[in-house]
């Protein structure tokens, strides 16, 4: 049995969540918590194996209750109404989340996530870390962005990327060490984590770091300092343009 407990200080939305996991056999729900000083408590008497934990308490926020457990529980989902500020820190450090509403076909995809799952994750410290501090620091830039694949959790320097090209529902990462770094996410789901004026969206396939842009030949493409050349789509250009030369 998967021991669950639920951190959640509305009542109705604790109540849906106990509604929808009745039918998931292998749930057991140990108990439920509605502040931080309750919730952890709760943590560190049960010992859950699944944490379902509301972001914005009452009284603080889930990072407030992570703080005053050691270890941090790994097996967290983040629940959350919809708050840009919330899910993009979430999607900074690629943690796993809810949405409130919680839809039933949504917590099931994720506590699949969380079957399936088989091996500690070194970087959830490194994850958590880097949600919170963007969660506090709103719309500036993060030092850092964690990218997800099927296999491999990685955290990397945001400075560190020349460019990004979508390929389909995947985006290929090109660092300027060289290395090439595959996440099984969209282009568009980086274009809002890594915005404008830091980074350029010159085609519907590429998004790139204006600090590795040198110039633009031609009207055509996006010269990089490694010499890199990356198509500017036509409807792109005229606004590519102005940006760059406004920057001069």
């Amino acid at each position: 049995m998967i021991r669950t407990a639920i951190i959640e200080d509305e009542p109705a939305v604790r109540e849906e969540i106990i509604y929808l996991l009745r039918d998931e056999k292998d749930i057991e729900i140990i108990g439920w918590a509605d502040s931080v000083s309750t919730a952890a408590e709760l943590i560190e008497q049960a010992q859950p194996d699944l944490l379902l934990m509301d972001i914005q308490l009452g009284d603080g926020t889930a990072f407030d209750v992570l703080k005053k457990l050691s270890p941090v529980p790994e097996n967290i989902v983040f629940i959350t109404a919809y708050n840009q500020f919330a899910i993009k820190a979430i999607k900074y450090g690629a943690l796993d989340y809810l949405l409130k509403p919680v839809d039933q076909e949504e917590l099931t995809e994720t506590l699949n996530r969380y079957r399936s799952k088989r091996d500690k994750n070194p970087q959830w410290a490194q994850q958590l870390n880097l949600a919170q501090e963007s969660l506090t620091t709103a719309n500036a830039l993060p030092e850092h962005i964690t990218l997800s694949s099927l296999n491999n959790v990685r955290v990397v320097a945001v400075a560190d990327i020349l460019y990004c090209k979508g390929d389909g529902p995947y985006t290929f990462f090109f660092l300027n060490n060289g290395k090439k770094e595959l996440v099984s996410k969209p282009l568009k789901y980086y274009e809002d984590l890594l915005p404008a004026p830091y980074f350029l969206r010159s085609h519907q396939s590429y998004l790139v770091n204006k600090n590795y842009v040198s110039g633009i030949n031609r009207s055509e493409f996006l010269v990089l300092k490694n010499q890199e050349e990356i198509p500017v789509s036509s409807r792109r250009r005229n606004y590519i343009i102005n940006l760059l030369s406004a920057n001069k």
